[in-house]
């Protein structure tokens, strides 16, 4: 027990974490006559660090979820989604929505192909909730901040926000309220063709480059935020505003995070250095799920294909199932961390 307990928290520290990353960094930052008490040393200890940390964990895992994504093209994802009825098409549109884009913004148009395709609204908004909440990337790189725990505990929650709340649309019958242009689109079913394994890792190429391009900007403003949450902002301030002590805490950060636009790459940083401040756990997480599944440029994106009340049931579902979950792990936070 003890020797998987070695192993894990090798991992955990210095392949997840990259702690000797952090410390190569420190090291050549001083031999530049740098310190890291300082504000400047340590605010570029910081922005380093997670820059090379992020980027090289951000280019594996979406390597290989592009390339575990090759397997399931729309058309064959359609078709998978059609065999299941109730609650277990709504489980496993959600599971499937973790091996999909990183953004909102990318998993609307494929939520419109689901459903134009004739899939139930309650089984695409599965889908939509968990695509940017709890992809495999967030998982990762949760573990690498928060260790596994939090992580593991984090998707589960994701997913269970993901199957009630379509569940909750379905029974609430709201298929009604998807545009006509969409629910009318022609639909041709098409085999996708076989890709051999040379394909297939062309495509997750062309994947990496592409995500890169897109969430690098985000990438560096986030860095840029949580290096000077990190080294500028003082901790008190951000346990008064953020911390577990306050009760409105969790509704505050949801409610700032809901017009924001980023993608987990790009709020990692920022909630590392909210924790290390003295934010509740709780607190953090429901901003990065806020930001992920309901940011403004995406609802505006919804609203040309669904009616204004199905998109305010839909906001409505996902922010209270946040606000709970952002409780329940301030509630936990001390035996979990």
């Amino acid at each position: 027990m003890e020797t998987l307990s070695s192993i894990w928290f090798f991992i955990q520290n210095q392949i997840l974490s990259m702690k000797w990353l952090n410390s190569l960094i420190g090291n050549g930052l001083e031999a530049f006559g740098l310190s890291l008490d300082s504000i400047i040393g340590g605010a570029l200890q910081f922005f380093i660090y997670d820059t090379i940390k992020i980027f090289i964990l951000l280019s594996v895992l979406i390597f290989t979820i592009s390339y575990i994504q090759s397997y399931f093209p729309p058309e064959r994802t359609k078709r998978i989604l059609g065999r299941f009825k109730g609650i277990w098409a709504n489980i496993v549109s959600a599971l499937l929505g973790t091996v999909t884009p990183f953004c909102s913004c990318s998993s609307i148009p494929i939520f419109m192909g689901f459903t134009s395709a004739g899939l139930p609204v309650g089984v695409t908004f599965s889908f939509l909730i968990s695509s940017p909440m709890v992809d495999l990337g967030s998982l990762v790189l949760l573990m690498s901040i928060f260790g596994a725990k939090v992580a593991v505990i984090y998707v589960i929650l994701g997913l269970v926000i993901a199957v009630i709340g379509g569940t909750l649309l379905q029974k609430l019958k709201m298929d009604r309220y998807v545009e006509d242009f969409i629910k009318n689109a022609p639909h041709i079913e098409m085999e996708s063709e076989t890709l051999t394994r040379k394909d297939r890792v062309k495509y997750a190429k062309e994947q990496l480059i592409n995500t890169i391009k897109k969430v690098a900007p985000y990438i560096f403003v986030g860095v840029g935020i949580g290096a000077l949450i990190h080294n500028v902002v003082p901790q008190a301030w951000v346990e008064s505003i953020l911390g577990s002590n306050n009760p409105f805490a969790v509704i505050l950060a949801t409610i700032v995070g809901v017009p924001m636009y980023a993608d987990i790459f790009g709020t990692i940083p920022v909630a590392e250095s909210l924790l290390f401040k003295g934010a509740g756990l709780g607190t953090i997480l429901s901003f990065m799920m806020a930001v992920t599944t309901l940011s403004l440029p995406s609802m505006i994106m919804l609203k040309k294909a669904v009616k204004p009340k199905l998109l305010g049931t839909f906001i409505a579902i996902c922010t209270i199932g946040i606000i709970i979950v952002g409780y329940f792990f301030n509630a936990i936070q001390y035996f979990i961390i």
